[in-house]
């Protein structure tokens, strides 16, 4: 598994290797130095404030395009809508509604100019059969050994066995795709169940444990401590 540490500040990129980084904090730069990365959508900020995407999804691919020759940068999220229940809430949909609408934001992505860049679809749910759900409405988008974002797993950090249980069912289904868990914590990244199913994640996990414990949360050496951490 390749672990990519998430970072608030896109000028600390330079002191890191494999970072992931939210196109919300690239909207103002004009440059910044990067090596092996991921661009994020935001989605978890956006969708948790607006209820949705203010914007339409070519406003995110001309960022992606923009950046497309910027360091080496390996994918870009797709907009996907999460399904944890107080999402819910916020938006008043279902789950089916937000993995219909996720699907969506995936395929108008795919037919804008993004310089080229891999855009990685993201499965949404939260119990295991949803996901699955998810892979047959993808259909025959989803083609053999594509690497795909698991989503709405970073809330559940405390029990990392429902996780295991989202991976282990999205992998049943389809073993051949490869798998990126979203804000996964060392509490599920510990378990070598879960990081056997998972090609990549990502995780900010590093700045709130700094800010609990009274050190600086925008540190990128406490990002680079964590990142050790996590590939030993």
């Amino acid at each position: 598994m390749r672990f990519f540490v998430g970072l608030h500040q896109p000028s600390d990129c330079k002191h890191l290797e494999d970072v992931f980084v939210s196109v919300n904090r690239l909207k103002d730069r004009k440059s910044f130095k990067v090596g092996r990365w991921i661009m994020d959508s935001g989605a978890f900020t956006t969708v948790n404030k607006f209820a949705g995407y203010p914007n339409d999804p070519e406003d995110y691919a001309r960022e992606i395009k923009r950046w497309s020759k910027n360091g080496t940068l390996l994918a870009a999220v797709s907009q996907d809508y999460m399904c944890e229940e107080f999402v819910l809430q916020k938006t008043g949909l279902t789950v089916s509604e937000h993995q219909r609408m996720t699907i969506d934001r995936y395929d108008r992505l795919l037919k804008c100019d993004t310089g080229g860049i891999y855009i990685m679809p993201v499965l949404q749910g939260y119990s295991p059969s949803d996901y699955v759900s998810h892979i047959k409405q993808y259909s025959g988008r989803l083609k053999p050994g594509m690497w795909v974002g698991v989503g709405s797993v970073c809330k559940r950090n405390r029990n990392p066995s429902a996780i295991l249980e989202v991976l282990s069912a999205i992998k049943k289904e389809r073993p051949d795709l490869k798998l990126h868990g979203f804000g996964l914590k060392i509490t599920a990244l510990k378990r070598k169940e879960i990081t056997d199913l998972l090609y990549t994640s990502d995780s900010m996990a590093w700045s709130y444990n700094a800010r609990m414990n009274g050190r600086n949360a925008n540190d990128w050496n406490e990002a680079r401590l964590f990142a050790e951490r996590i590939r030993a």
